[in-house]
């Protein structure tokens, strides 16, 4: 662990101690494992992680969240959230993050207050703070506490002290909601995210780890790292995917030759719309 890495994380330890209280919202994701694991650490009792489940979190996501903090020794609630009923939300604005993030923060506020927790964590890094993340504002808004951060930890950073702690999570692939796989300005439906995560889940299941299905109407655009590339082509595995993706509703399977590519969705905005944001967020 290099030195710098190591001072931030002393100091990460630092700003959670000095909480004394907190609630976590966690995803079973890289961040907020780290994030809880943290907590547990320095908070023991005094640390509740509450995940907010509704149609727009993969299947599998919801299952592994309950078990990671199982092994963590937190408490855990989990909170359903109707996300498609937030006035403006299904018509998937270049804002749906914040009107999103605001509507689920505003639950774990008051989970907060109903059990005299005073802070509020989200697992938000420093990389965050270089794309289009609108949700962060409702963070903001809302006096949302992000640790990492604080602490100036970056994603490469927390990998590597998740894998000191030995967590499980370290080499996890990156996750995102479902609606994330839908471009801007398209309606998102019930019956889009169940065909997304259905074709996710069946590329899950034959040993893919990093990739993304991109819905576009009646077309499934797959976003695949280098190894699920080659995966693809053995033993004649495109023809299962192809049929799969097909039942699952959609009428064209194509393959996006760049690959996967972490918030790809967000290529489209106008520079001004991207920049606007982070100013908005105070990181320009």
């Amino acid at each position: 662990m290099q030195n710098n890495t190591e001072k931030k994380f002393n100091r990460l330890k630092r700003i959670i101690t000095s909480a004394r209280k907190a609630v976590v919202a966690f995803s079973g994701g890289v961040d907020s494992t780290f994030l809880l694991a943290v907590c547990v650490d320095r908070l023991k009792d005094q640390v509740l992680a509450v995940t907010v489940n509704s149609e727009f979190l993969p299947q599998n996501e919801l299952g592994r969240a309950r078990e990671l903090a199982r092994r963590l020794g937190a408490s855990h609630l989990v909170v359903d959230s109707k996300d498609l009923e937030v006035d403006g939300l299904a018509a998937n604005p270049p804002d749906r993050c914040y009107l999103c993030k605001k509507e689920r923060f505003l639950k774990i506020v008051r989970i907060a207050g109903k059990n005299t927790l005073n802070c509020v964590f989200d697992g938000s890094n420093t990389d965050d703070t270089k794309d289009f993340r609108p949700g962060l504002k409702a963070v903001r808004e809302l006096g949302i506490r992000s640790p990492l951060i604080e602490a100036k930890l970056n994603k490469a950073e927390i990998r590597c002290l998740s894998k000191a702690l030995n967590l499980t999570t370290w080499d996890q692939p990156s996750a995102s909601c479902l609606a994330t796989r839908i471009p801007y300005g398209t309606q998102i439906t019930p019956r889009a995210l169940k065909q997304i995560d259905s074709a996710e889940t069946f590329l899950r299941q034959q040993g893919m780890r990093v990739f993304r299905v991109r819905h576009h109407g009646n077309i499934a655009r797959l976003e695949l790292g280098e190894s699920e590339m080659r995966h693809l082509f053995e033993n004649d595995l495109y023809h299962r995917v192809v049929r799969r993706l097909k039942t699952a509703g959609y009428q064209y399977v194509t393959l996006d030759l760049e690959g996967y590519r972490s918030g790809s969705m967000n290529d489209i905005l106008p520079e001004p719309v991207r920049k606007k944001a982070n100013i908005e967020d105070g990181f320009i």
